[in-house]
């Protein structure tokens, strides 16, 4: 008899040989659901109260075990501030009535057993796993620890600095490996799994086989010594790769109570720090970008009046340079063909190599095998003309950013492609209706940006036109996701979502360099926060001709907010190029970290003297909160325009695009849930006072300056936004 809802179940047979089969069903991971946590509950104490019963095996519905804990359970939690919507799993279920009952439990695992899933298994007396299972806890990932006797569990099964590599790194292992590690009792086919399980727990009932209790163990967890030297380098290691995350420390620390005062210990100190960290700001930060990574593909009148995707199973790629390149390798690791175009035999060949280069690097990395290497190279054909353009499905132009370039070329593709072919541009500024002015394809006229190095970075900013037909919008937020990006629709306007919501973070930088502040102090607060570098050495990396590139298209589309700053220029004339020839505001050195050039002053002090913003002549002194807030609040207020114009659908569309495109601190949940933490009235009266010291620059917007006077968050949808405009058609 099973218990729950139609869809979500808990089931229970008794089988002749006296081992009851528990069940758990919720489609598509078997998440723990309340309802499924209640079943436990009641399928356990059915079970043990049964004199048929001898022996219990659990397992999932659909060749999954289990994959954690509901999430949506957080953001109730998250909503009301009450901790009592966590269901007692921990204590109740893990310990006393699964490790602690009277009758032995063998887990069943195939698939996959995460998070609370992996910590039901290790509260059985035995594990038994198809080989490919995925065991880990990734409960960090979301701010929190794990919450049902992981931390304590994980290390007594397979040592301590296995667990702490699973846990702090949020690392899966196969059951393969886990069988090396101590996690995994046996391997089996998906066949026998149910029946050698069913052997082995009334092996355990009628001794012959150890009837473990993970919890009691201490044989794998070293002497006191070993066990404290471990945890002092992981808390090192920690401060150092996530010194803004609290739930790291934290999960030291309940490792450690149990390593001192015992498993039981350890599960009561665990339960403690759960619930407080699940109400911390990291974890509702953390939670709401989960959410929000998952919402980015639901598109009103695209993906919801049901439409099919086609099938694109061949893409010409136009130019084989950097972004090129790696759009292509994105694509054929994904099993796409693709023809790559060049203007003659030296770019493409040298276009080719790249590719090859970037395969070999995600070999190198582990992401990758030979096999799969080569599979990948053998779809790849190049092309110095259009005559492979015959029969593709989707063209992708990655030339240099030039109008007149990218007209004639989509002009002429226009002509040689099949009808139902869609003709992507990855622009990164210029308007799509100036790109496809000279054709009559705007239906299928769909920007495709990406961002470098295209085959690594997540990020795809999907951009239509008024003209762009849902079909195109569909086929393209389906191959993004073939290639394993996180695709954001956005509207068509200069620098669309991404890099005009960011114009400002450079530009800032640059107004307060001219204003007296330090280039690396500068750098070093940005990078603080939780930036992956700051603002000068982003530049030297990302080169100074993107800059140089579209600066006047920037100038003209954005006027007296644009803040003119010649400080390039100057770097260039001094023969500095950034990291491409080694010598930026940095000096890199290959292999190196870069160090700050004490040489790189004499060019600044040139571009104080000229820019002239000073005043009365003197540097300003600033807090580092100062600077933090004059480089972010203005891209906060420029997205403040980006969500008024309807650019993106949602506001947490521009909080993944600020995370995935430009490495918005995650666990800040994305720049505009980051600035609703604030406060509109707050970033309205900052912005306010600096643009009448500095000027314009500041300005605030008109959507800012309602949402101060309203009291609204930034991130409430407004009445206008329901409204047919750019990104909703």
């Amino acid at each position: 008899m099973a218990a729950g809802s139609s869809t979500i179940w808990v089931s229970m047979e008794v089988g002749a040989d006296g081992v009851a089969l528990i069940t758990i069903c919720n489609p598509p991971v078997n998440a723990l659901h309340p309802i499924i946590i209640a079943g436990l509950k009641d399928k356990y104490a059915e079970a043990m109260r049964r004199d048929d019963v001898k022996a219990i095996v659990l397992t999932g519905a659909g060749g999954k075990f289990c994959g954690g804990f509901d999430i949506n359970v957080f953001t109730k939690v998250h909503k009301t501030g009450d901790v009592s919507h966590m269901p007692d799993v921990s204590v109740e279920l893990v310990s006393n009535m699964i490790e602690g009952g009277k009758k032995p439990s063998v887990a069943a695992i195939q698939g996959l057993a995460l998070g609370g899933g992996l910590e039901l298994t290790m509260g059985c007396h035995a594990r038994i796993s198809t080989p490919e299972a995925q065991l880990g806890l990734p409960e960090l990932t979301l701010g929190i620890i794990p919450g049902f006797g992981g931390t304590q569990r994980l290390p007594r099964l397979v040592g301590l600095p296995k667990a702490i590599e699973m846990m702090l790194q949020s690392k899966f292992i196969t059951a393969k490996e886990g069988k090396e590690r101590g996690l995994i009792d046996a391997l089996c086919s998906p066949d026998e799994l149910i029946k050698i399980s069913r052997l082995w727990a009334l092996d355990i009932a009628n001794c012959r086989k150890p009837w473990i209790r993970s919890l009691g163990r201490t044989d794998r967890l070293g002497s006191l010594s070993e066990a404290r030297a471990i945890l002092n380098t992981a808390r090192q290691q920690a401060s150092k790769v996530a010194p803004n995350m609290p739930q790291h420390q934290a999960c030291l620390d309940v490792i450690e109570e149990g390593v001192l005062f015992g498993g039981h210990a350890g599960v009561d100190k665990e339960a403690k720090v759960f619930k407080e960290l699940v109400l911390s700001p990291t974890s509702r930060a953390l939670v709401h970008v989960f959410f929000a990574q998952r919402s980015t593909t639901k598109v009103p009148g695209v993906t919801d009046i049901q439409l099919k995707p086609r099938q694109i199973r061949k893409v010409a790629v136009i130019g084989g340079g950097l972004m090129g390149s790696g759009i292509a390798t994105a694509l054929l690791v994904s099993n796409i063909s693709v023809v790559l175009k060049e203007v003659n035999p030296q770019f493409l060949q040298r276009g080719q190599k790249m590719i090859a280069a970037n395969l070999e690097g995600l070999v190198k990395r582990g992401s990758l095998t030979k096999d799969k290497m080569n599979k990948a190279m053998s779809l790849l054909k190049g092309a110095l003309d259009y005559s492979d353009f015959k029969d593709v499905d989707m063209v992708i132009e990655a030339v240099i950013e030039k109008i007149p370039l990218k007209q004639s070329i989509f002009a002429d593709i226009e002509k040689i492609c099949p009808q139902h072919c869609i003709l992507a541009t990855n622009t990164s500024t210029i308007d799509l209706n100036i790109v496809g002015e000279k054709t009559n394809a705007h239906d299928r006229i769909i920007g495709a940006h990406f961002f470098s190095p295209a085959h690594i970075m997540p990020l795809l900013e999907i951009v239509r036109t008024e003209r762009t037909s849902p079909q195109a919008i569909l086929d393209l937020i389906t191959v993004g996701k073939i290639i394993k990006k996180v695709p954001v629709v956005v509207g068509n306007c200069t620098g669309f979502a991404v890099n005009r919501t960011f114009f400002p973070y450079t530009q800032g930088s640059h107004l307060l360099v001219s204003l007296g502040i330090d280039v690396f102090r500068i750098d070093r607060v940005i990078s603080s926060f939780g930036m992956p570098m700051g603002p000068f050495q982003l530049q030297d990396v990302a080169g100074y001709g993107v800059a140089l590139a579209v600066k006047d298209i920037y100038s003209a589309a954005f006027g007296e907010r644009y803040f003119e700053s010649d400080l390039v220029n100057l770097m260039v004339q001094d023969g500095r190029q950034g990291k491409s020839n080694g010598k930026g505001y940095y000096i890199h050195e290959k292999g190196g970290k870069p160090k700050p050039d004490p040489s790189v002053q004499h060019v600044i002090e040139e571009f104080r003297k000229r820019a002239k913003t000073m005043p009365g002549g003197k540097p300003v002194t600033l807090t580092d909160q100062d600077i933090l807030e004059m480089i972010f609040f203005p891209v906060v207020n420029e997205a403040c325009r980006v969500m008024d114009e309807n650019v993106v659908i949602r506001a947490s569309d521009l909080d993944i695009a600020s995370v995935l495109g430009m490495g918005f601190p995650k666990y800040r949940g994305g720049l505009i849930f980051w600035a609703d933490t604030l406060g509109a009235p707050y970033i309205h009266s900052k912005l306010s006072k600096w643009a009448e010291i500095y000027g314009a620059f500041f300005k605030p917007s008109s959507y800012l300056e309602q949402r101060a006077k309203s009291g609204l968050p930034l991130s409430a949808p407004s009445t206008s936004q329901q409204a047919s405009t750019r990104s909703r058609m």
